[in-house]
């Protein structure tokens, strides 16, 4: 006859052993997946820990000014070099604010024996311009013995030749555009568009003439005529700041002055400049001073992507509206 104590004591032994495993096994299972856990985040670590060090040594080397090597480098006397970049506006890299801050530097550097204006413009804002050509003159008065020199790549257009033009000489290559003497306003009417889609303008405004140049409206020809006297008066300004920098130099016709531009060869047969040749041609036959240094500031990679970014977006914007009704020299 069967021991029911024998029994009871095998079933608890039993029941002992699968407990025994079970805690083991979810021991085992809490200790692998804490070991697994701490590799991730170790693995994590390292990334992030690369990550930081590659982002703050990209940062080290967009701040890092790209002629500090040069001018730490520098021979006693040098030529200095002040860059005009692409649109002549506010904001910009070819701001006055900016061209006359690198002017200034420039010449006030001792070891500054002559100064190049190398020029790749397609124009801009007369203001701007006038602002650069202002200062150019300025600093060549208070610096009597250190020559200016105004180097022409790609394109030297409207503002960009506004600019050009305070300096003694200008230079250019062969290939490159130079001249669009001129003066311009632009943008978009739309008033036979709303009438085909049925849209009323609603315009209110205090003063007559407040709604001048509205895209949505007809243009008057009163206003018209005032804009043109506006436009008149800047070209003739700009003529005249042409006229004073070239002086004889410049063989004057009908077209010179009309908004064309020509190539460098033909340019140098208008005297709009003076001879073919680069940078590193102006520093070193004419200046004296093969080592160049550059003295025009740089923003970082980020902030002149947002900056062209932002300024391309806007600028987009303001044209197929109409609102950007400003005189460029362009």
């Amino acid at each position: 006859m069967a021991d029911p104590q024998a029994d009871l004591s095998r079933e608890k032994a039993g029941a002992g052993k699968d407990s025994g495993r079970w805690e083991r096994e979810l021991l085992e299972k809490v200790t692998l997946a804490s070991l697994a856990e701490t590799r991730r985040a170790r693995r994590w670590g390292i990334f992030f820990k690369g990550l930081t060090f590659v982002y703050l040594s990209l940062l080290l080397v967009l701040w890092w000014p790209d002629g500090i090597l040069q001018k730490e480098g520098k021979a006693d006397e040098h030529t200095a070099l002040v860059e005009i970049k692409g649109v002549i506006a506010p904001e910009t890299d070819a701001s006055a604010d900016n061209v006359v801050t690198a002017l200034r530097d420039a010449f006030e550097d001792e070891d500054t024996k002559g100064v190049i204006l190398r020029i790749n413009s397609p124009g801009g804002s007369p203001v701007q311009a006038g602002y650069i050509n202002d200062e150019v003159r300025r600093l060549k008065e208070k610096y009597p013995d250190i020559p200016v020199y105004a180097v022409i790549v790609d394109v030297c257009a409207s503002g960009g030749y506004y600019i050009a033009v305070a300096a003694d000489e200008i230079y250019a290559d062969k290939g490159s555009l130079v001249g669009s003497i001129g003066v311009m306003m632009n943008g978009f009417g739309f008033v036979d568009t709303l009438e085909e889609l049925g849209i009323e303008r609603r315009l209110l405004t205090a003063g007559e003439h407040k709604g001048i140049m509205d895209p949505f409206s007809p243009v008057q020809e009163e206003d018209r005529a005032h804009v043109q006297n506006i436009l008149d008066q800047l070209f003739q300004q700009f003529v005249k700041v042409v006229r004073e920098g070239r002086g004889d130099r410049l063989k004057e016709d009908d077209k010179t002055l009309s908004g064309l531009f020509w190539s460098g060869e033909q340019s140098v047969e208008l005297g709009l400049v003076d001879g073919l040749g680069s940078s590193s041609y102006v520093a070193r036959e004419l200046i004296g001073a093969e080592d160049i240094v550059n003295f025009t500031p740089e923003k970082d990679l980020w902030t002149r992507f947002a900056d062209r970014l932002g300024a391309s977006m806007a600028s987009t914007f303001a044209r197929i509206s109409g609102v950007e009704q400003v005189p460029w020299l362009k």
